[in-house]
């Protein structure tokens, strides 16, 4: 009776174990989860890990329809779902025999948001460092159609498929340490479009250009020198693809709308360098992610006083306007308006998101109406002393807000630049200087630090530019 009870008992632990490897849980990565917004209108891909060879089904409560695919011989397994117009909340269950259900799901508009530390910065500030008015956009945060996903910060030499982070419900305690930029960004387009937003943080304070880029994208510049393949301690931040692979690459597919970008604080003593880096990241994202030219917009950096040593950030912001016209689809928000010279990041962040979501608004979404892009340097031309320039982005005219120009320069064949006058005329600048009698290059606001004062009528604020192409002092 005890060997029969035995053997019947081992019977059961033999199936219970063979049912429990049959039937494994199915292991999705972090970016899929409760609460999750995924890309309206789409072929939205889920993956994850299941069993050897199983068969994973995909339920999704908008449309009742069943989705599945077999699992790979170590498991892997990817199935694209049909996404609707936006709306929600809806559910999502993934079986293999086991079912896992995701829920509140929204369907909506995703950006991916990444970047150094202007990024970073999270909506209740740095220390000693405020958000302008962020305690009252905290407090009014409460949204149920905005979410945030805050990816932690990581490095790895070789890519991954999973990184630590969760979607989270846009409330005061989690607005408070989500990336201002990203919140503002994502709180214009919820109000003027109407729909739920979902915003992913991926940045890193300090960082370069390089390490945001993949392997096969940073071999595209020979003078970027890749890592050895091999585990490091302590693999600094700043080495080429290490944060692409931790912190974008687990990320790759996931179905969005575009990116948005803030960085070039730490390559500012490569302006050349950075002109291509910049177009660069972007292609390289987008033959990743394989859903075309999706939209990037990014934010030139501020002036600020870098002090004595290096070139001043003033080339580093010629190449971030020239990389903005490199290739299609990209566009700059302009912030020389509310640069601080004692502080790297401006408190002001409401204003450049703004900016950020205006060129969203205005030529991803196609919103008429919407002035987005600033105005840039059309021509120069110098007659008897005379300087005229004439603006593109500028139909309605140019603006000081009746204060007057100081931000202009000329100079002559020297290369010696000297303050000028300069006055609005019509849809252009007049620029006079007694101490260049015959100019042939102007600079505007073409210093490290420099708070600029030239804007179109709608408040968009012109970069810092300059006519002459020669090498800086450095």
């Amino acid at each position: 009776m005890k060997r029969t009870a035995f053997s019947m008992m081992t019977i059961l632990l033999v199936i219970f174990f063979s049912v429990s490897q049959a039937f494994a849980e199915i292991k999705l990565p972090s970016i899929f989860c409760d609460n999750m917004v995924m890309q309206q209108q789409t072929q939205a891909a889920i993956w994850g890990k299941a069993s050897k060879n199983a068969t994973v089904s995909i339920s999704t409560s908008w449309n009742g329809k069943s989705y599945s695919a077999k699992a790979s011989a170590d498991g892997s397994w990817k199935i694209q779902v049909v996404t609707p117009k936006a709306g929600g909340p809806y559910e999502i269950t993934i079986s293999d025999g086991k079912s896992l259900k995701l829920k509140n799901v929204l369907i909506g508009e995703v950006w991916v948001c990444s970047g150094q530390s202007n990024m970073e910065m999270p909506m209740k500030g740095y220390k000693n460092q405020p958000i302008m008015g962020g305690l009252d956009a905290i407090a009014l945060s409460s949204n149920p159609n905005i979410r945030l996903f805050s990816v932690k910060k990581a490095t790895s030499v070789e890519p991954l498929d999973d990184l630590t982070g969760g979607w989270k419900l846009c409330e005061p305690e989690n607005v408070a340490e989500f990336s201002a930029t990203a919140y503002y960004f994502g709180l214009m387009l919820n109000k003027v479009l109407k729909v739920p937003v979902g915003l992913i943080n991926t940045s890193w304070g300090g960082t370069r250009i390089e390490p945001w880029i993949s392997e096969m994208g940073c071999k595209n510049f020979d003078w970027v020198k890749l890592p050895e393949k091999k585990p490091v301690e302590n693999l600094s931040q700043q080495t080429p693809t290490v944060l692409f692979n931790a912190m974008i690459n687990p990320i790759v597919g996931y179905g969005m709308r575009g990116a948005i970008w803030y960085q070039g604080e730490s390559n500012r003593n490569e302006p050349k360098e950075y002109q291509n880096l910049m177009p660069g990241l972007i292609e390289n994202w987008r033959s990743l992610w394989g859903i075309g030219e999706f939209p990037f917009y990014f934010v030139q950096i501020a002036p600020f006083d870098y002090g004595p040593t290096g070139l001043s950030s003033a080339y580093l912001r010629e190449a971030q306007l020239k990389a903005s016209t490199a290739i299609k689809n990209i566009g700059m928000a302009c912030i020389m308006d509310i640069a601080e010279k004692d502080c790297i990041h401006p408190a002001a962040k409401e204003t450049g998101s703004k900016r950020l979501a205006l060129l969203a608004l205005a030529q991803t979404y196609g919103i008429k109406g919407i002035a987005s892009q600033s105005p840039v340097l059309n021509e120069m031309k110098a007659d008897a002393g005379v300087v005229k320039l004439t603006f593109d982005n500028a139909p309605n005219g140019l603006t000081s807000y009746g204060k007057e120009l100081s931000c202009f320069e000329l100079a002559g064949a020297n290369k010696r630049f000297f303050p000028a006058k300069a006055f609005i005329t019509g849809t252009g600048i007049t620029l006079i200087s007694p101490s260049v009698a015959e100019p042939v290059a102007v600079r505007y606001a073409f210093k490290d630090f420099i708070v600029g004062d030239l804007f179109s009528t709608e408040g968009l604020p012109v970069s810092s530019f300059r006519t002459d192409e020669w090498e800086p002092e450095k």
